[in-house]
């Protein structure tokens, strides 16, 4: 892992110096580092000569690959017939024909307009009406969902059969095989959400989570580095509401669950901020008018659901660099109306290559200024990794969501190759979400990749979004209708796979 924090220089005990002697200890209780710093957002020089230019195919490769040239253009079609003379309302005598062919050197002969309306009468067929481009609406696209917090044996078999971390180091293990869910209820068993669970390791050093809207914080013991002994208690509001409990951290594969009850009522979540990250290279572009439409609607159906929700929302919409921008912040705003103005005038092209500057947004919309009492949730719309030396810094970003309690939920588009599912399941675990992805059930878009996932529903892409954040918001999973499923792979039973009697999560 990196980001790791600085070994400290105080002597070591006397019992561990010897085995420390080529190198020292590091300390426990690991937190996240600051949030990397980037310049000010500055749009680039428009090197197009239209508004809209022609998108560019990203090259789905995980290899830096380099940019193709684009094929020669065809051989020009043959030349049109004249184009009729329509008569003039202010000359009814001889008229001059707009509209000539580019590359034509000398202007159209002069007819009369009569003539020209006898020629167009006999020989033009009848007029015929464009057919309208049909609108991309809202339930088209399909998806499915994984959550690897409920599936830690898949999930780390899934690790353990990739060379990733191989091939990149900064890649994170998140290891959901060893994980410590701290709950914090009231009296009644009612969670409570957004309270600050602190975690004291043996060394002195603290780790501070604060719990979800089900009143759940999640700590890693290889990732957040937790020493065998732990103190764990729970604050709000800077004071005390659980007394602290030893605990005994188990270095054994499997999760541990710990309990702790405040001395206040529990409260239900009364807003939330909604932040999507987009991806708009050229890639995105057979998805990207539908995926306006289903987003417009989410927004729409959320606030209309909750109606005593105060709900922010902002964007981040993102290409790569040499692209008419980089990153284009929007910030949090209650106005429904102007956010989906504002998701509607987008477009995308850019691009070139696979990797794209998913580094600069996540970065650019954690550093937002997100609300501490309201459910926190950042929807990254993707179809491709950071370019491999940004990995790092697209993880340490994520840390610091995670330390802010920010949801990361990816919606992995077409495209998506392994880095970049990689990359996104160890965020959505991470920061307690799920991971996403687009299906080909739509027919809309280039190919999807299946997703290295063994069982799933497919369900609207619409409704799946809406039923994640009102599980973030409510603190409880909440799963489709049975008309809703399209269809479903493997045994599927309320987000956790039923595994084969034969299952084997490690190697060998």
């Amino acid at each position: 892992m990196f980001a790791l924090l600085a070994t400290g220089s105080a002597p070591l005990p006397a019992l561990t110096a010897a085995a420390a002697t080529s190198k020292p200890a590091q300390p426990y209780c690991r937190n996240a580092g600051p949030l990397p710093q980037l310049d000010p957002e500055a749009e680039q020089q428009r090197p197009y000569a239209s508004d809209r230019p022609t998108p560019r195919k990203k090259i789905r490769d995980d290899r830096a690959a380099p940019l193709m040239s684009p094929p020669p253009p065809p051989p020009p079609p043959p030349a049109p017939p004249p184009m009729p003379v329509m008569e003039s309302a202010a000359d009814t005598g001889s008229v001059v024909a707009t509209g000539s062919r580019i590359g034509e050197a000398a202007e159209p002969p002069r007819t009369s307009a009569r003539d020209a309306s006898e020629r167009a009468a006999s020989s033009m067929p009848p007029h015929r009406r464009p057919y309208p481009r049909p609108q991309p609406q809202s339930g088209i696209l399909t998806a499915g969902e994984h959550d690897d917090l409920l599936n830690p044996e898949l999930y780390a078999a899934y690790v353990g059969r990739s060379d990733l971390g191989q091939d990149i180091r900064v890649l994170p293990r998140v290891d959901t095989m060893r994980v410590v869910t701290v709950k914090v209820n009231d009296r009644n068993g009612q969670p409570i959400p957004f309270a600050d669970v602190v975690v004291t390791c043996s060394d002195g050093n603290s780790i501070t989570m604060a719990t979800q809207a089900d009143g759940s914080a999640v700590f890693f013991p290889g990732l957040d580095r937790l020493s065998e002994r732990i103190t764990v208690s729970a604050r709000k509001a800077g004071r005390q509401i659980a007394d602290a409990r030893p605990v005994l951290v188990a270095d054994a594969p499997g999760g541990q669950s710990i309990g702790l009850t405040a001395n206040q009522m529990a409260t239900k979540a009364t807003k939330l901020d909604l932040m999507l990250v987009i991806d708009t290279t050229g890639s995105m572009g057979d998805e990207i008018r539908y995926l306006q439409a289903e987003l417009r609607a989410i927004i729409a159906a959320i606030s209309e659901k909750h109606r005593n929700l105060d709900i922010r929302t902002g964007f981040v919409f993102y290409r790569d660099a040499g692209d008419e921008y980089v990153t284009r912040t929007v910030g949090f705003d209650h106005d429904v109306g102007k956010v989906q103005g504002t998701l509607a005038r987008q477009h995308a092209t850019g691009g070139g290559d696979y990797p794209e500057a998913m580094d600069q947004a996540l970065i650019r919309a954690v550093g937002q200024d997100w609300r501490p009492d309201a459910v926190k949730s950042l929807l990254l719309v993707a179809d491709a990794p950071p370019h491999d030396d940004k990995f790092g810094r697209t993880w340490a970003a994520a840390e610091v969501a995670r330390a802010k309690r920010i949801h990361i939920t990816p919606v992995a588009a077409s495209g998506v190759a392994d880095k970049a599912e990689y990359a996104m399941r160890a965020m959505a675990a991470a920061t307690q979400s799920r991971y996403l992805f687009l299906t080909d059930d739509s027919g809309v878009g280039n190919p999807h990749a299946p997703p290295a996932v063994d069982c799933y529903l497919v369900t609207r892409l619409d409704a799946l979004v809406r039923r994640v954040i009102d599980s973030q918001i409510s603190g409880r999973r909440i799963e489709p209708d049975e008309h809703e499923v399209i269809r479903s792979v493997g045994k599927y039973d309320a987000g956790k796979c039923v595994l084969p009697a034969d299952f084997k999560w490690q190697q060998g």
